[in-house]
């Protein structure tokens, strides 16, 4: 079984701030961290490994900094990390970086199965596997809260909705994301820390994937115009009163009266 696991790099999320002069996202300097939800999708990639037998393998979009998420991959477990690294690829948008994910994977080859973090904590967008799954005209699964069986032809998981879940089965390859009800990631070891620090990372670079680049990087088809926080909230209120009816009585006035929204 060959499952590819396509993780993200992203900045902690409390140190981001908004230049609201500039109109845009600074982001601190360090090295980030995995995208929480792809350490489940990582989790997942493992367990199938276990019971089947097979091959997981790491691949990120980024530049230097990537490379950290990639090793954090190998000390869990992970066999291989392709690091898709080029200038030409700054400033993706989602959709570009689903066609450098779709050029790799075809490059890697004979993949039976990709899994995914339902989306990245930093942009949110949740376009990314869906857009991957297109791209290589797979099937595609997305918000898996189990996986109720996987061989080298079909994957049969569970399905978030919003009303419980969806048993479905996909004929492989396919593309899947999980939400973090799937699973919960294990922690390495000192040993795969070290084995980490020393594993190779493959990079690849666009003319080693044939990328277009008309639709990419700076030419994605997508812009942020401008970045602004959220607005600060409405200042809250305690409403008091004697008994419980009384303070009832006093919330069902307010809402009849359109004062809570």
């Amino acid at each position: 079984m060959n499952i590819v696991v396509v993780i993200k790099q992203v900045p902690e999320i409390e140190l981001v701030r908004v230049d609201e002069a500039a109109g845009k996202v600074t982001l601190p300097s360090g090295p980030g961290i995995v995208n929480p939800f792809d350490e489940y999708a990582i989790e997942e990639a493992l367990r199938i490994k276990e019971k089947i037998g097979g091959k997981v393998t790491a691949v990120t979009v980024g530049g230097e900094r990537a490379e950290s998420a990639l090793r954090q991959a190998l000390s869990v477990g992970v066999d291989e990390a392709i690091q898709v690294t080029d200038p030409a690829f700054e400033g993706s948008d989602p959709q570009a970086v689903a066609q450098i994910l779709a050029a790799a994977v075809r490059k890697i080859g004979g993949v039976h199965l990709i899994l995914a973090g339902k989306q990245a904590v930093d942009d949110d967008c949740a376009q990314v596997p869906a857009a991957l799954a297109a791209n290589l005209d797979w099937p595609q699964i997305l918000f898996v809260r189990k996986t109720e069986q996987v061989s080298e032809t079909e994957a049969i998981f569970q399905r978030t909705t919003e009303e419980g879940y969806d048993t479905v089965a996909a004929a492989l390859p396919a593309v899947a994301s999980v939400v973090k009800e799937i699973n919960e990631p294990r922690l390495p070891s000192l040993k795969g820390k070290m084995a980490a620090k020393k594993a190779p990372i493959t990079k690849w670079s666009a003319g080693d994937l044939g990328v277009d680049l008309k639709t990419v990087g700076a030419n994605s088809r997508t812009k942020t115009l401008k970045a602004t926080p959220p607005p600060p909230r409405k200042k809250g209120e305690i409403i008091e009163g004697e008994t419980s009816d009384e303070i009832a009585d006093k919330l069902v006035k307010k809402l009849r009266d359109g004062q809570v929204i």
